[in-house]
């Protein structure tokens, strides 16, 4: 239960999407390193997670260890723990999280554990490319 609601945040209301995106977000300040790797440890537990939370039914409100992976992995696309980039980060992984274009909606289309963490992991990783290419195309501008 602690891995699903990521030490409770799935419980906040309202939104329990966005507490789950936000309680991940004091990582930025351990680097892009340590971001991508609680990504890739909140996808495993989480994976492990949602397999055992669906036994009972559909993906509850309040799991939320996938927002937290997605959160994490766009983070990692950032240089360093400036505000502007990590209020970049965070409105466009909730915007793709939320909007789910394509490939985000073919992956919350999938069944089980798969399902319910690929698509905030796509979402993660679009919030990434968008921040690196603005990386790319202006210098400094997320620092």
């Amino acid at each position: 239960m602690a891995v699903a609601t990521l030490g409770g945040a799935g419980l906040l209301k309202p939104a329990p999407g966005t507490w789950g995106s936000a309680v991940v977000l004091p990582l930025v300040l351990a680097g892009p390193a340590a971001c991508l790797v609680g990504a890739v440890l909140l996808l495993a537990g989480g994976y492990w997670a949602a397999g055992q939370v669906m036994r009972e039914g559909d993906d509850p409100g309040w799991f939320v260890a996938d927002e937290g992976a997605g959160m994490l992995l766009a983070l990692a696309a950032l240089p360093s723990a400036g505000i502007p980039g990590v209020l970049a980060a965070f409105a466009l992984f909730r915007l793709f999280d939320i909007a789910k274009p394509w490939p985000v909606s073919w992956a919350d289309r999938q069944p089980g554990a798969f399902g319910v963490m690929a698509d905030d992991v796509l979402a993660g990783a679009m919030a990434a490319a968008l921040l690196l290419a603005a990386q790319a195309g202006f210098p400094g501008v997320l620092a």
